[in-house]
């Protein structure tokens, strides 16, 4: 006798449960992205590290009321193993509002420029920001945050990391749009 459409459909939900923890275990693209001065950047070479990433831009005010948190947030990880990166979509020619932006919001961390809503996409961020990761000493994403993070968004994760993964884990995807 064939299986019953529920039958079915509970096997399809088992393994739908035992995929969807890693639909989002793909390695990173590693895009070459540039400091405010020029140089290339690229996030395999923060391996090591615990990484939150940042994706803003100077005309985004949900990205105005995070960024400081964010540098806060920063200063407290100071002498771990812990490495903030801010990366502004700015197209070039909005590029020169940056030091100032920064400037005006108290952020001193380093940012870096050449993404774009389809970066943001390809680390599965959506097309809108602000948008943050939190990457794993081996580059592997740990969480994410769609819209302005919280604090508990981005110290969840990494306090975990911190931890040796001791503990429940951070959600893989929080949507604060």
């Amino acid at each position: 006798m064939p299986p019953s459409p529920r039958s079915l459909l509970s096997a399809l939900l088992v393994c739908f449960a035992l995929v969807a923890p890693f639909a989002h275990a793909k390695r990173l693209p590693d895009p070459t992205f540039k400091t405010l001065d020029g140089q290339s950047r690229k996030l395999s070479t923060l391996r090591g590290q615990i990484v939150v990433v940042n994706f803003w831009a100077t005309w985004c005010g949900p990205c105005q009321e995070e960024l400081p948190r964010l540098n806060q947030i920063a200063g407290s990880y100071s002498g771990k193993p812990v490495t903030f990166v801010f990366i502004s979509i700015d197209d070039p020619k909005d590029r020169s509002k940056i030091p100032t932006t920064l400037s005006k919001l108290h952020v001193d961390f380093t940012t870096w420029v050449n993404a774009d809503t389809d970066t943001l996409s390809s680390f599965g961020l959506g097309n809108i920001v602000p948008g943050t990761i939190v990457l794993d000493e081996t580059g592997q994403p740990v969480a994410r945050v769609m819209g302005e993070a919280k604090e508990e968004d981005v110290r969840k994760p990494v306090d975990w990391l911190l931890a040796g993964r001791k503990g429940d884990p951070p959600p893989p995807l929080t949507k604060r749009l």
